[in-house]
């Protein structure tokens, strides 16, 4: 049986997405009452009725606008050829959301992490687990590689997740702060050159 939504869940949802590019651009703190009424046409009650809190509006707001980043990268690894093209094709797909984001004001993980660390641990450590979910992405694609023998044996999953991961959001800060997306390009050069070099050579098995 097909569960049909009620209108105030797709109300609810509308203000969630609403909301997501005021918190993402602006942060917790920044976000103010007044800031999620222009954004969403209600009034303090009407956001209210649906959200306890604006913690509450804070981490759905941020749940949407991970998901939205999400399908943007499982949507690269369509027609992807072997461990050495997922990761690249991932690579250029952060790059290309960083022009083009998703949620508007950039990474969700990136906004968050430097906004909440010492003030919103729930936020923070909702952060934390996006990152960790990209991480253990990225360290299943190596063991794939190497199982299936397109990776060298002695690629650390753990140790090229993290520095994929650092080196993008790194790229990223440095892009939006100088407003120059050179930053960006080189850095994706780097590390697409980087994962290409890992291919076992023919004759290396």
């Amino acid at each position: 049986m097909i569960r049909t939504t009620t209108k105030g869940e797709r109300t609810r949802q509308r203000i969630v997405e609403l909301a997501a590019p005021v918190f993402n651009r602006q942060g917790f703190v920044g976000a103010s009452l007044r800031d999620l009424i222009g954004a969403t046409g209600l009034e303090k009650g009407g956001i209210y009725n649906h959200f306890g809190s604006k913690e509450q509006l804070a981490l759905e707001a941020y749940d949407y606008a991970m998901s939205r980043v999400t399908e943007s990268l499982a949507r690269s690894q369509d027609g992807a050829t072997d461990a050495i093209d997922r990761l690249s094709r991932m690579i250029r797909a952060f790059a290309k959301n960083a022009r083009r984001p998703a949620v508007e004001g950039g990474c969700p993980i990136m906004n968050t992490a430097i906004d909440a660390d010492d003030t919103r641990p729930d936020l923070r450590d909702r952060a934390r687990a996006s990152m960790s979910l990209w991480h253990r992405l990225v360290g299943r694609i190596v063991k794939d590689g190497k199982a299936a023998g397109t990776l060298a044996a002695d690629t650390d999953p753990y140790a090229l997740a993290s520095t994929i991961t650092a080196a993008l959001e790194g790229a990223l800060m440095l892009s939006r702060l100088y407003d120059d997306p050179a930053h960006m390009d080189r850095v994706v050069d780097h590390l697409v050159a980087h994962v290409a070099s890992l291919r076992v050579k023919e004759g290396q098995l």
